[in-house]
């Protein structure tokens, strides 16, 4: 399965916001990943529900692709994207993001967070484990919202771009 850079490839604007969200989920799922070490019950559910909950809509935001910047697209606009979100059949793109999303989007790695929690417990080696697991959970479902980003993007005529993106680029961008 290709990964969302190998999907953007050839757009240098969605490339470019694929490059941007993944140094933020990076970052983000460092930190989920040594919350996961710390062996404080129920700690590392909250700090990675945290990160989710922020880290979401920052990639949302990165292609256009948040309430507020679908609601002021053109009707025709709005609707090719919101039929192009169905088809990607993402639950998290164009949506005020909550606690239920959440985790919802944490049942599709639940195996692994389960087996998160239990290896914490076991000394050093366990809590490494852990961390190493929560920053690979994180990873993953961020990888896999960032694909969603980009399908729905190329589904869209001409792409969606970020507002920090310089007009000159070869398609139209959405207005934001």
């Amino acid at each position: 399965m290709p990964t969302a850079l190998q999907l953007a490839k050839g757009n240098a604007a969605l490339t470019a916001a694929v490059v941007r969200c993944r140094k933020l989920l990076h970052r983000r799922a460092l930190v989920a990943g040594a919350a996961s070490a710390i062996p404080v019950p129920g700690m590392d559910w909250v700090v990675d529900a945290a990160m989710l909950s922020r880290l979401i809509p920052e990639i949302n935001e990165a292609f256009g692709l948040t309430p507020r910047q679908i609601e002021q697209l053109a009707p025709s606009k709005r609707e090719q994207v919101q039929i192009a979100v169905s088809t990607v059949g993402s639950f998290l793109i164009g949506r005020i993001i909550t606690k239920g999303l959440v985790l919802r989007a944490a049942q599709a790695v639940g195996v692994r967070l389960t087996a998160k929690q239990a290896t914490k417990y076991v000394p050093l080696a366990g809590q490494a484990v852990s961390a190493v697991v929560g920053y690979g959970a994180i990873r993953l479902l961020g990888e896999q919202h960032l694909k969603d980003c980009v399908r729905v993007a190329q589904m869209v005529q001409g792409g969606i771009i970020t507002p920090h993106e310089p007009p000159s680029l070869p398609f139209t961008a959405l207005p934001v």
